[in-house]
Order: C-alpha cells, then structure tokens, then sequence
C-alpha cells in the first residue's frame, strides 16, 4: 500500500503542480523527480487526480469569459452547419481538433510511457534539447499572426506537436508554444492558445487518473492533503497564467530556457 505523504510534502507538490503547469518547464517531470530523488513516497493517484483538477479549475476560472464566448459560438456553428458562422465558435472547433492526436497516444502509450521514461536520464535530456528548439523558436523573427489568425492546419501541427509533451521533461506548455511560435504567431497568441488547450488534455489526464484510481482505490491520500493539494495548485496556476500572459511579451522565453538546460545539466551530472 501507497505511504501517505503530510500536509507539508502535498504544500510543495501541489505548489510545484501548480507552478509548472503553464510554465515551459514541464510539471510531469518536476512530479517525477520528487519520489526519484527524495525519500519522500509516491504521491499516490489521488493526490495526482486532484491536483489536475486544481489546475483545471485554474484555467477555467482565468478564461471564464472566453470560454463563454466560445461554447455560445460553438453552438452557433452547430445550428449553422459551417465553423465559420461564429469566430469563437471556430475557435473552439480547432481547440477539440488540436487535442485528439494526444488523446491518441496517451491512450496508445500511456502504461509504456509510465513504466518506461519516468527516469531521471530522459527527464534531464528532455529538458535541456527541447528547451533549446524553445530558445531557437523564440530567436527566430517570424512572429507576425496574432490570436484571430489560427487555422486549421496550424492547430493540427500544434496538436501534433502536444503529443510528444507525453515524455516526461517535455513540457505540454512549452512544445506548443514552440511550435506557435515557429508557425509565425506572436508569443501571446502561442500562449493563449496553449492555455485554452490544457483545458482538454487536462480534463483527459484527470479522467485517466480518475479511472486509474477506481481501479487501485489503495493508491489514496488522506482528505486534509487532498484539500491542501486542489487550493494550492489552483492557486499557483491561476497566479502562473496571469503573470506569464503579461510579461511573455517583455521577457521572452530566455529565463526558461536557461532554467531547462541548468536543471538537465545538474541531473546529468547526479546521474553520471
């Protein structure tokens, strides 16, 4: 049976959850690394469930207004038959369409990708090779579209891209900003567009542990650590998504970057 972890370690997971989620610098891979380099235990599917839920209800709660708009046109492009009627409504169409080719191999892969690349070594290799494709998208001058110029096929090769975030170290936030960027939009429009885009993908995660832990009911936590695990990593990520939508423009991907390739390092050298 799964260790229970303390109201203090589901503090800093959740905070590390919350944090990394919309930051490039990938939240799965800083989960990970706790249990492999601490003597803290697994946190265990519950905690894991609730803690994407937090950060569901983060981005949700941040683009209320949005999502609003975009479920009304959705409807709008329903009665019409064209996802052209409502420009909030397209939007939405190319968010679903966006997610599936990572619903398809998280589906495909996902006990492979748990048993097999959750190490320190892909982890630390991730970070650092696509934190530099990140700096060389942010490098490139080519960022001229804004947030009403994605097309179908732009969200399909974003979507694409999204998929490889399933290697731990990846980062979801950081390869579809990449890839945003290197299509020619500019680092909010890339950004937004990430963000509205972990509302599926996190919604299937959730339902993927959700599942998971009906079928293990012993890989729980006690309510105290549940609680303390959804506010804080609610909080950190509604708190995230707002400073990095408006500095992104100021301050570019660089800080990430840096940080990616300093963290692989240090975990190549603990490594080898």
């Amino acid at each position: 049976m799964t260790q229970h972890i303390d109201a203090l370690q589901a503090t800093v997971l959740a905070f590390i959850q919350g944090l990394t989620e919309f930051l490039p610098i990938s939240s799965s891979g800083h989960l990970a690394l706790i249990p492999l380099l601490s003597d803290w235990p697994d946190q265990g599917l519950a905690f894991d469930c609730v803690v994407h839920l937090g950060t569901l209800a983060a981005v949700v709660a941040y683009f209320r207004v949005e999502l609003l708009r975009m479920a009304s046109g959705f409807g709008r492009t329903i009665v019409a038959r064209s996802w052209h009627a409502d420009e909030n409504g397209r939007l939405a169409w190319l968010i679903l369409i966006a997610t599936i080719p990572v619903g398809m191999v998280g589906l495909m892969l996902k006990d492979f990708i748990e048993l097999e690349l959750r190490s320190v070594q892909v982890i630390a290799v991730a970070s650092i090779g696509f934190g530099l494709m990140l700096w060389w998208a942010d490098f490139t001058d080519r960022r001229r579209k804004h947030e009403n110029a994605w097309t179908l096929q732009a969200a399909l090769i974003v979507g694409m891209a999204q998929a490889l975030a399933l290697i731990p170290g990846t980062s979801r936030s950081g390869i579809t900003i990449m890839m945003g960027l290197l299509l020619g939009y500019d680092r909010k429009a890339a950004s937004r567009f990430s963000f509205l885009l972990a509302i599926p993908v996190v919604s299937l995660a959730g339902a993927l542990k959700i599942k998971d832990w009906i079928e293990q009911p012993e890989q729980a936590a006690g309510l105290t650590e549940l609680i303390i695990g959804f506010v804080v990593s609610a909080a950190m990520a509604y708190v995230c998504i707002h400073y990095f939508l408006k500095f992104i423009e100021r301050i570019g991907m660089g800080p990430f970057v840096i940080y990616r390739v300093v963290l692989g390092l240090i975990l190549l050298w603990m490594v080898y």
